[in-house]
């Protein structure tokens, strides 16, 4: 697109390299600007960066809610995580948090030098673990403004104490003896071993208590880039994962965190909200809203992108 005025929101696609943590990954992401974007206007332009959940990609809820929000006068920043989607990095569906964490403020350092975004108004956004590597990097990086969660995952909290928080993190231990042997595994091979988080087929998935989830990246939001699984030895750095680590002593932003009601998730959403010391926080409950639901039910983002919006407005527009 050019930088001139614009009738109506557009994208642009962009490669944004990693420069500071020494991957030498370079990040797919879609920009979104808001309707009559102008490069050239004094008052330069808040912007969001929104982080897809594991398994996903930018095409999908995360890229889904960054064109919602432009739509409301943000610019916005959807990405594919390292190793991940059209991004680049072998292997491929490496979901180590750390660096999912990493490319939250990597995508910062690039609209940091964007001469028309406001370096000092920037958010932070994301759904499913994309909200909890969004909170890890809102602690760590001063630069983030302000953090909006939608159904937050703590994907530490999800390896080792399962989907309803109560298992004892002692219990990891059998899935990082594993996830160590298949990293030796792999060292001798050039395929490494991938676990499915959501299996393709409809029968499994069904019988696992995931057709929610296959019906999303399987059925109606199906996008080649998400093959819904990662690097089993990805477990290794994920079940010693704290996505929330600190929040009680540093997460001061403004916090607006989004939870359905009968989400499984609900509860570390909740968990993320009691536990920041920002004065400044707020709970969403979307009534009947389970964990996926959220990700593209039209009423559900309706109701979601509008709170974001006005909570981004409020603290990123002054």
């Amino acid at each position: 697109m050019s930088n001139g005025a614009t009738p109506e929101t557009s994208s642009k696609a962009v490669r944004i390299p990693t420069t500071f943590n020494g991957s030498g990954i370079s990040l797919a992401a879609i920009v979104n600007y808001p309707a009559g974007f102008d490069a050239s206007r004094s008052s330069h332009y808040s912007a969001v960066v929104v982080s897809h959940p594991s398994g996903g990609v930018k095409e999908q809820t995360s890229g889904l809610y960054a064109r919602k929000l432009a739509e409301t006068g943000l610019l916005t920043v959807a990405f594919d995580a390292s190793y991940q989607g059209e991004s680049s990095g072998e292997p491929r569906q490496l979901d180590n948090p750390h660096i999912r964490t990493e490319d939250v403020s990597s995508v910062i350092d690039y609209l940091a030098a964007l001469p028309y975004v406001n370096a000092a108004r920037i958010g932070s956004m994301g759904v499913c673990a994309g909200g909890g590597f969004a909170a890890a990097a809102t602690i760590r990086d001063r630069r983030i403004a302000a953090l909006a969660t939608v159904n937050a995952v703590n994907a530490g909290t999800l390896a080792r104490n399962g989907m309803d928080g109560k298992g004892p993190d002692a219990g990891a231990l059998q899935a990082l003896a594993y996830a160590s042997s298949v990293r030796t595994a792999d060292a001798a091979s050039d395929k490494p071993a991938q676990t499915t988080i959501i299996p393709s087929d409809k029968e499994e998935a069904t019988k696992g208590g995931l057709l929610e989830g296959w019906e999303y990246y399987h059925d109606r939001c199906r996008n080649a880039n998400a093959p819904v699984t990662f690097t089993t030895r990805s477990l290794m750095q994920t079940a010693t994962f704290d996505a929330f680590q600190y929040a009680e002593s540093m997460l001061t932003q403004p916090l607006l965190v989004v939870v359905g009601s009968e989400a499984f998730s609900k509860f570390m959403g909740e968990e993320l909200h009691a536990k920041a010391v920002s004065k400044d926080k707020r709970l969403h409950v979307v009534k009947n809203a389970s964990h996926m639901e959220v990700y593209d039910d039209a009423n559900y983002v309706k109701e979601i992108t509008k709170e974001v919006a006005g909570f981004f407005q409020s603290k990123l527009i002054a």
